[in-house]
């Protein structure tokens, strides 16, 4: 039976949950399945397939992709034909225990095995396939097979390097330089979900994102989960993350906006903060998780660093590039974090003086280090409490930054429509996606080039700022001149020279 019989005119609905890396995993999976003839819709309602693209960094997010695939009993019940796949880090931390509890579930897929989600899907629509097998691609990195890191590396570098789906609207795209992580903090599943570093060759990376620049893209993101720990050796040389992201920048005249995230606290090096500095289409923004500001819980997650260490590198960063953006993560009630503990985290955001920050309610990860050693005593009122102080404190600074750009033009990126649009309301919800139009599915030809709506865009600094515009702006770099100020967002007005 050929494959294009089998796949035209499906219908997948993939639902992304996480970080950037997994909408990157999720952008790879449409790019190998849609030259097969598979159709991608923005909602579950009719899909054929139905795909979760999972997250295990917290139990949340597990609980979302649970409660889907309750859903999705029920429609499978009702007699709905429906393929169900669920992909990604909760995929391959929980996928017998999935497979156990949903045995609704039809395909499950880790973070390194995605390129074989088409064969997978191909599996299930062949009704002659018998074995559980054909339905489960996991690595097992749980149990650290030595060796295991390179033994798919061949086709994990295929993936990144097949991308043939073209650029979206906002013209941003992702680079994935490194995959997995060494770091083992006490609270992390990533290191069992997404197996040990593996970093890609520089000039498949600078290729990658030449042939993105090519296609239109006016910023892209380089990614890793502990992206400046980026070292490849070949031919003898040692490629350093502050040689890549020089080779990057220099290859690309074109490309108005080069970021990275997210980066590790220990062992940023003064090159690559010197490359940062000296390179004019760098964003100065460091995305740089403390997760405390406590050095006896520091201690306690293993992140190897004390809160000198983090501010030290922080100083020197603001030496360096005085306007840039620093945006960090926190979590609160870890276990036995005393009042003490929480208030020297308060402290170092206000030291910090963050752009933003995440907060994350602790919770255990099952097979983490701390999941096992440790108890949970703090109860879930207090993580609630100790939660909504640390943003409040946070909304304060970030109000006051916001305010101090009111006046000023910046350049922005115009990234889509937003959901709240006072010039247009023609969209449905079921059209809109995370504050932005579906791009993809037609939703953007519901209003017209020329139309003026409400526009979201972005700094070189990612401060989120509306104005209004023509629809025909979206994917351009526009002045826009601030005279409204929030907490998590500005309003502009498109400077008119």
């Amino acid at each position: 039976m050929s494959e294009r019989p089998q796949t035209a005119g499906k219908k997948v609905f993939i639902e992304t949950f996480g970080c950037q890396m997994n909408i990157l995993d999720t952008e790879l999976v449409r790019d190998k399945l849609a030259p097969l003839g598979y159709e991608f819709v923005p909602t579950p309602t009719n899909a054929d397939v139905v795909l979760y693209n999972t997250c295990s960094v917290r139990d949340l997010s597990e609980q979302k992709v649970r409660s889907r695939l309750g859903q999705d009993r029920l429609r499978k019940e009702s007699g709905q034909e429906v393929i169900v796949g669920v992909l990604g880090c909760m995929a391959e931390r929980a996928g017998q225990e999935l497979i156990k509890k949903y045995p609704h579930i039809d395909l499950l897929a880790g973070p390194s095995q995605l390129d074989q989600v088409p064969v997978l899907l191909e599996n299930q629509l062949n009704e002659d396939h018998q074995s559980s097998f054909d339905r489960i691609a996991l690595s097992g990195f749980k149990k650290r097979q030595k060796g295991q890191e390179t033994d798919r590396l061949q086709e994990i570098e295929a993936l990144d390097q097949e991308r043939t789906g073209e650029i979206n609207e906002s013209r941003q795209a992702f680079v994935r330089i490194t995959r997995g992580c060494n770091k083992f903090c006490s609270f992390c599943v990533v290191p069992m979900t997404r197996g040990p570093e593996v970093h890609r060759p520089a000039q498949s990376i600078v290729d990658e994102v030449k042939r993105l620049v090519d296609q239109g893209a006016r910023e892209v993101t380089l990614l890793g989960q502990t992206i400046n720990h980026y070292s490849h050796h070949e031919g003898g040389r040692t490629t350093s993350f502050a040689d890549l992201l020089h080779q990057v920048h220099e290859a690309t005249p074109d490309l108005p906006r080069l970021r990275f995230l997210t980066s590790y606290p220990r062992d940023f090096t003064e090159e690559a903060l010197d490359v940062m500095a000296s390179s004019e289409r760098i964003c100065n923004y460091l995305h740089i998780p403390a997760q405390s500001g406590s050095n006896d819980v520091l201690k306690r997650m293993n992140r190897g660093y004390t809160k000198e260490i983090y501010m030290d590198l922080i100083h020197r960063a603001r030496e360096k590039m005085p306007d840039i953006s620093i945006v960090g993560d926190m979590i609160v009630g870890f276990p036995n974090e005393t009042e003490q503990d929480f208030v020297a985290s308060l402290e170092m955001i206000r030291e910090v003086q963050y752009k933003n920050i995440f907060v994350f309610k602790y919770s255990p990860r099952p097979g983490t280090v701390s999941g096992k050693r440790d108890a949970d005593p703090i109860p879930q009122a207090e993580k609630k409490s100790r939660n909504a102080r640390m943003l409040a404190v946070q909304q304060e600074i970030s109000l006051e930054h916001h305010r101090g750009m009111i006046g000023e033009t910046y350049d922005v990126l115009v990234e889509g429509i937003a959901k709240i649009d006072p010039n247009n309301r023609s969209a449905s919800p079921a059209e809109r996606h995370d504050g932005l139009f579906q791009i993809g599915n037609g939703a953007r030809n519901l209003v017209s080039n020329h139309e003026t709506v409400r526009l979201t865009a972005r700094t070189r600094g990612d401060h989120i700022v509306a104005f209004d515009g023509p629809a025909s702006l979206i994917g351009e770099i526009v002045p826009v001149t601030i005279h409204e100020a929030a907490s998590l967002s500005l309003k502009g007005q498109l400077r008119q020279d």
